[in-house]
């Protein structure tokens, strides 16, 4: 399914997401939320908007690049262990699947996701 149209405009900054809560397992602090909207995919790659609320979660990253459009947080690499990054409105990150994290986020935190 593809849902981008070759010059057309998605407003991936007004886009409104549905939160839900992390599940428990997940929760390090806080009560932290997520929602995400795919705005364009195909068998081979997804490109999408997530967003996190205040608080901490640990994940498993799946092969994906982003870029931070809104919010603050700092992401913990816990395996493999590699030094805490700080994000914010700008920020471009490339990550690998099975990377374990841990995402703090201090600000609420909107980013563009290119998964594959």
């Amino acid at each position: 399914m593809s849902a981008l149209t070759a010059g057309v405009l998605v407003d991936a900054a007004a886009l409104s997401l549905a939160h839900e809560a992390v599940p428990p397992e997940q929760v390090v602090a806080g009560a932290p939320t997520t929602g995400y909207a795919t705005i364009d995919e195909s068998d081979a790659s997804e490109i999408g908007v997530w967003e996190m609320s205040v608080g901490a979660m640990s994940d498993v990253e799946v092969d994906e690049t982003f870029v931070v459009i809104a919010g603050a947080a700092t992401v913990e690499f816990v395996d493999p262990p590699l030094p805490t990054i700080a994000l914010a409105p700008g920020s471009v990150v490339k990550l690998v699947a099975g990377m374990k994290t841990v995402w703090t986020v201090r600000e609420p935190l909107r980013k563009i996701y290119f998964a594959t």
